[in-house]
């Protein structure tokens, strides 16, 4: 990361390419295996503190011998390094790659308090419809992440012309399983079939993606706390708030409005109490919006799309896009970047998610 100086807690991590699911899961625990469907009178959740996995280095704002301190989360201990000799122009680097490994050590440990308390385990279900390649190994990947954190996992892949009855007793079945506490429909859905629809059906205790219309209303109200919320922007406040960067009175801007990232996260944002703008295609001044920010969260899934130049010096930058461009030096030939210029906005933020290894390492975790 050419002149960025790591700074490292001393909690041990554990990288890996699957992440943000743990998350999700979380709520499974605390919001459903906790709730008088199965425990009744269990013990509340409680979250180990967790060092901050972050990749530090001085923005160009910083002054001579500043010192640099993260206080850790929930925790009393302080990481602190001085600046010397310069001022490096390079932006913290935001791991969340370590972040995730935290995350999952974390759901491992409360899901074996849950089951020595109760004997019972989280079960999550997974239905896959069609044979496409990326939501075959999206499926993969959190069948792994739930066996490394000690939940059950059940699955059912239905053939592509699979009827939409057919799915939605698939989805019904595991509605009425008491050993199934976590639903989730791989998305897309093939075209002849009623998204809205099958989503609607998933009892809103189980809509682990937080898609059902009132996880989404309790989401979008004050003073409700939905069951679950989309796993991907619940990614994103996990990013900033493990990293110390303050939410509470910032300005924020959210480039994308889509129910599954850009609308949830801009909700997320507000209910912490962050002055909340959302960029859209119809948006007439997208870069002068952006550079007002405080903190950027790209969601947009277009390459590179945040020039660097529109990056408010010091800003968060959290990089939700995963897009392949090609690059005849790469072996695969082509190379993942996110929908922010990375290269050029490093050298302006004062803190950044790269891309892979950021925001995407939080989806499954």
């Amino acid at each position: 990361w050419g002149r960025c100086r790591t700074f490292t807690s001393t909690k041990p991590s554990h990288h890996s390419h699957n992440a943000s699911f743990v998350v999700t899961m979380a709520a499974a625990i605390q919001m459903n295996m906790l709730s008088k469907a199965v425990v009744g009178n269990a013990a509340p959740h409680r979250r180990a503190a967790c060092a901050t996995p972050v990749r530090l280095a001085a923005n160009h704002k910083a002054a001579l011998g500043n010192t640099l301190a993260l206080k850790q989360r929930r925790n009393t201990k302080v990481v602190q390094r001085s600046l010397k000799n310069d001022v490096f122009a390079s932006a913290a680097l935001i791991d969340g790659k370590a972040i995730a490994g935290d995350v999952r050590q974390e759901i491992a440990a409360e899901v074996e308090q849950i089951k020595a308390k109760t004997g019972k385990v989280p079960g999550l279900a997974v239905v896959l419809v069609g044979g496409r390649k990326d939501s075959e190994t999206y499926v993969r990947s959190k069948k792994k992440a739930c066996a490394e954190a000690g939940i059950e996992s059940f699955g059912t892949d239905l053939p592509e012309d699979v009827t939409e009855e057919e799915l939605l007793e698939v989805v019904r079945k595991y509605n009425a399983d008491p050993s199934v506490h976590g639903i989730l429909v791989q998305l897309p859905l093939p075209k002849h079939i009623n998204e809205e629809r099958i989503l609607t059906e998933i009892s809103y205790e189980k809509d682990v993606d937080g898609f059902h219309p009132l996880n989404m209303g309790y989401l979008a109200q004050r003073g409700r706390t939905p069951m679950y919320v989309a796993c991907t922007p619940k990614g994103c406040i996990e990013l900033l708030e493990r990293a110390n960067i303050p939410i509470a009175g910032k300005t924020a801007v959210v480039i994308g409005r889509s129910n599954i990232v850009g609308l949830p996260a801009a909700l997320l944002l507000q209910n912490r109490d962050a002055t909340v703008t959302v960029v859209h295609s119809r948006t007439p001044n997208t870069e002068e919006v952006v550079r007002s920010a405080d903190i950027v969260v790209a969601a947009i899934g277009v390459a590179e799309f945040v020039k660097g130049e529109w990056i408010k010096p010091g800003a968060a930058v959290i990089d939700v896009g995963i897009n392949a461009v090609e690059d005849a030096s790469k072996k695969r030939g082509y190379r993942l970047v996110g929908d922010v210029d990375f290269e050029a906005a490093k050298e302006v933020a004062g803190a950044i998610t790269p891309v892979p290894g950021g925001g995407g390492a939080l989806t499954i975790a």
